[in-house]
């Protein structure tokens, strides 16, 4: 297999790319994985995500760390970032935001495992953390601590 193969397919990666107005118009694109006899780890980690109060139009932040253990299939990540900015004019709450990123990455990449650290910063006063997986982590990959402190505010 050769690299001109497996990267045949992109639309997005070395072109200009606008920003998807809503999550459900972004295009994830993945690639066949070409380690796919390893097992490893790749971590994603989107320490200014954007997204919008459903309710108020304010603005919510997170930091987000996305752990998977790729099948065949890794996310393209210029496709990732433009699926994660396509929340910065979406109205959800922290919880759905995060579970909803997670599901569709899993839709689309099939992987062993994967999980998603959503750690929002405070609104109304109250941080808000989640956390969502495909169930146990794989017992023969290293699967380090996310690295995010609980928020301390001025500590």
């Amino acid at each position: 297999m050769t690299d001109e193969n497996i990267y045949a397919g992109l639309t997005q990666l070395g072109a200009t790319s606008a920003i998807p107005a809503a999550p459900e118009q972004a295009v994830l694109e993945r690639v066949q994985n070409p380690q796919g006899d390893s097992r490893y780890m790749v971590r994603f980690t989107a320490p200014e995500f954007t997204s919008l109060c459903p309710m108020t139009g304010q603005p919510d932040f997170a930091h987000l760390v996305i752990d998977y253990v790729p099948g065949d299939w890794l996310v393209e990540s210029k496709s990732l970032k433009l699926y994660l900015t396509s929340f910065r004019n979406h109205g959800a709450f922290h919880e759905d935001c995060t579970v909803a990123i997670g599901r569709r990455l899993v839709d689309l990449l099939e992987p062993a495992w994967l999980r998603i650290g959503g750690y929002w910063y405070p609104r109304g006063g109250i941080p808000i953390d989640v956390f969502w997986q495909t169930g146990a982590a794989p017992k023969d990959v290293w699967i380090p601590d996310q690295g995010v402190p609980g928020y301390r505010g001025r500590g």
